[in-house]
Formats: C-alpha cells, structure tokens, sequence
C-alpha cells in the first residue's frame, strides 16, 4: 500500500513533521525571547506610560502656571532678572516663551551641578514655581526608559531588549497564524468557553493581535536612541548635513550639547549636526544692525520669523556660541512635527546664520520626527491616550505571558505527568 499524499506527492506525514518541528522551534525562541525581554518590557511600559502622561496632559516640568494676562507683558531681559533673582549666583541658559497668553513663561538657569527652570508670570514679574529639571517624574522616567539608570550598559541591554522583543513578536506571529479550522476572528479574542492556560494564552495572543503593530512602531523608533543602532547607524545616515550651510564657519559641537539636564530635547534629525559659530559677517539678515544683540532683541527676532506660542530661545555658551530659537516636537512645543523649526543666531552680528525646518530635513529625518511625535504622545490627547492603553496592552502581555510560563513550567509539567503516571 502506497503511502497517502497530497497534489504534490510529498508524503503528508513528513509535511506534517515538518511544520510540528517549526512550530516548535518558533515556540521555543518566542518563549526564550520573551522570558529575556519581559522585565525590559516591562520597564519600558510603565516609564513609557508616565512620559506619555507628562508629555500629553501635563507638561514636562509638570504643572504649568495660569496666570491673568494684562494689556502689556515686561520684557523677556526683565522676567529674566526675575528668574535669576531667585537663584543669584546661576547662569541664564534658556528661555521658554508662553504656549498662550494666559500661561507662565519658563527659564533655565545653571545653578552648580542643577538644572533649574524656573516659571515666571510675564505680567506681574514674579516667580510662581521652580522644579529641576533633572529631578521631575518626567526626567527620572526617561532616564530609567533609557539606560536604567546605568548609563551606557543600560543604554547596551535596552538595545538588546529591543531586537529580542522584534525576535519575539515575529515568532509569535507564527505561532498565532490560524491553523487547521482555527479562523481569523478566533485571532482577535479570547476564547470565551477556555480556561486555566489556555484562557491565559488566548488573551495573550488577542492582546498581541491588537497591539503588535504599534509595539514594532514603539520599538523601531526606540532603536533609533540607542548608542549603537541609532547613534553609531541610523542617525550618522539621517542627521542634518551641516555643508547645506554655505560660509557659515561650524563649531566643534553639536546640536546635541543644546540638551539639558541629561534630557533629549533636540530634534533627532539634528542631534549629530555641528553647531554654526559666531564671529564673522556670514548669513543673512536678522537682528538689525543699529540694535544690540541680547535676549529681547532676539526674542523679538523669532516673533519677525514667524514663531508663535511656545517655542525656545537657548541662550550662547562660550565664545563662539549663538542664539538658538527653536520650536519642535521633541521638546514637547509643538503637537505637528512638519512645523518644526530652528534657527541659529550669531551672538555678535545678530545676523542669521542657519534657519533648519522640517522641509530641509532628509527622508530618514523626517520620517522619524513623525514617528518620533507618534511614540512620545506629543500630536495631543488622542494621541497620548492611545499610547496609554498601549502601554497598559503591554504590561497585560506581560502578565498574561508571564502566567503562561508559569503553568507550564518545566518543573510543574514533570510532576503533573508523573502524577498521571502514578
């Protein structure tokens, strides 16, 4: 007797072999993967969640003071002796202005090891409120998110917590592939007759359904932080070409160097890009020439160019440093990231010596400060809201997964069978 086949003629038991064998091993590299992965999953969720937060129905800093507008606000030097006021012996760093007329404006000053900001109300000159920046729930969350709080080591077992979680979810897609009579919708839901293990595994498998799009999306632009994957691939291919600056002498520093208190708040698309330097007649038009060249005058400049609302004027350090007005998403200014917009100053001429939208951008660039906005919560509610409930779906994944492991784990399923045995 012949032994039966299908159309092709392969022997159906060896087919069936086979497929036994690769579900088995997706199984075991899904289960490895995602024992390794599951504190860091973890992790990633709950700090995640608290930035998300933060960044959509808070602000960074935390609250941001109302305060009554008047007919005329002081000017942006004066709230500054304000704010420096407070901390005599600290240096002026940055200046936030107002997201709306009835909002406090922020400034960061350097005060020792500290980064201070500091909320000032425009109208009446006074100082409402004071946090650093480096010790609000913000920055500690971003911080364990990224590098756990061990620096470069952390920043190394995220990176590999990362590509293992890709690993997992790509063998979880084939152990959740329907098979046999299973149908497509049994994939979406929990299987309401099952119980014990596999009510568990069903809802880990509906919860993966749901969110396995937006985890790859979080864990892709994750990537692109990393000190290896982001700093040493994707960003040295995306940054901003500072050649693009024709005659503007460059500094030995990068845009990178405007960050405080250890946060990231440059854009991605320029964290690699040399700063221009002041000290020459190159660029163009700005400040005017029979005006000196300070904070109000700046600040009046960036109204000229078109900034609006909340935006930053980082103030020059050294020498060769310049005036930086900026406005993006990633410092949390902005909920469109296609707006986003920095312009450097020289600290002498006042002249402009690079303006950097998001048209300038290369592909790469520009792509991740959509998809940067998209993992951070910064496009508004809706968006922050959808980023919590995916970050509540993660840490479910991981108890349901972790539940999963734990009923069938090796020691309990050997003392079952043995029990069977008896």
């Amino acid at each position: 007797m012949s032994i039966p086949s299908d159309a092709t003629g392969a022997p159906l038991r060896a087919r069936e072999r086979a497929r036994l064998n690769a579900h088995a091993i997706a199984w075991r590299w899904h289960a490895y993967a995602g024992l390794f992965v599951l504190p860091f999953l973890l992790t990633l969720a709950i700090t995640g969640a608290v930035m998300v937060f933060f960044t959509g129905f808070q602000t960074r800093l935390g609250p941001n003071p109302v305060v009554q507008p008047l007919p005329q606000a002081h000017a942006v030097s004066e709230q500054a002796l304000a704010a420096l006021a407070v901390v005599p012996d600290g240096r002026l760093i940055g200046y936030t202005a107002p997201r709306a007329p009835d909002r406090a404006a922020w400034f960061v000053v350097q005060h020792g090891e500290r980064t201070l900001a500091l909320a000032v109300d425009p109208y009446r000159n006074e100082v409402l409120r004071w946090v650093d920046k480096a010790d609000t729930p913000f920055a500690w969350a971003e911080r364990i998110h990224g590098t756990l709080l061990i620096g470069d080591l952390g920043d190394r077992l995220m990176e590999i917590a990362a590509w293992a979680s890709l690993v997992m979810l790509v063998t979880g897609a084939v152990l959740w592939w329907p098979r046999g009579a299973q149908g497509w919708a049994s994939r979406f839901r929990t299987a309401p007759r099952a119980r014990g293990r596999g009510w568990w595994r069903s809802l880990h498998g509906a919860l993966g359904s749901w969110t396995a799009i937006m985890l790859i999306a979080f864990l892709l632009t994750g990537l692109t932080w990393t000190g290896v994957t982001g700093a040493k691939w994707l960003q040295a291919w995306g940054s901003f070409p500072a050649e693009k600056w024709d005659a503007v002498p460059r500094s030995t520093q990068t845009h990178a160097a405007l960050n405080t208190a250890g946060l990231q708040e440059v854009p991605w698309g320029l964290a690699q890009t040399a700063l221009p330097a002041s000290g020459s007649m190159a660029g163009a038009a700005g400040v005017p020439a029979s005006v000196p060249v300070n904070l109000d005058s700046v600040a009046a400049l960036a109204q000229t160019l078109g900034f609006r609302g909340q935006h930053q004027i980082a103030l020059p350090q050294g020498e060769q440093g310049v005036f930086t007005i900026s406005a993006d998403t990633m410092s949390g200014d902005l909920q469109r990231p296609t707006g986003d917009r920095t312009v450097h100053v020289d600290r002498y001429s006042g002249r402009v010596l690079a303006d950097v939208g998001f048209a300038d951008y290369n592909g790469l660039a520009r792509t991740m400060a959509v998809a940067i906005a998209l993992h951070q919560g910064d496009l508004g509610w809706w968006n922050a809201l959808l980023n919590l409930l995916a970050c509540l779906a993660v840490v479910l994944l991981c108890v349901a997964g972790a539940v999963m492991w734990w009923l069938r784990r090796p020691g309990r399923v050997a003392s079952a069978r043995a029990a069977q045995a008896a």
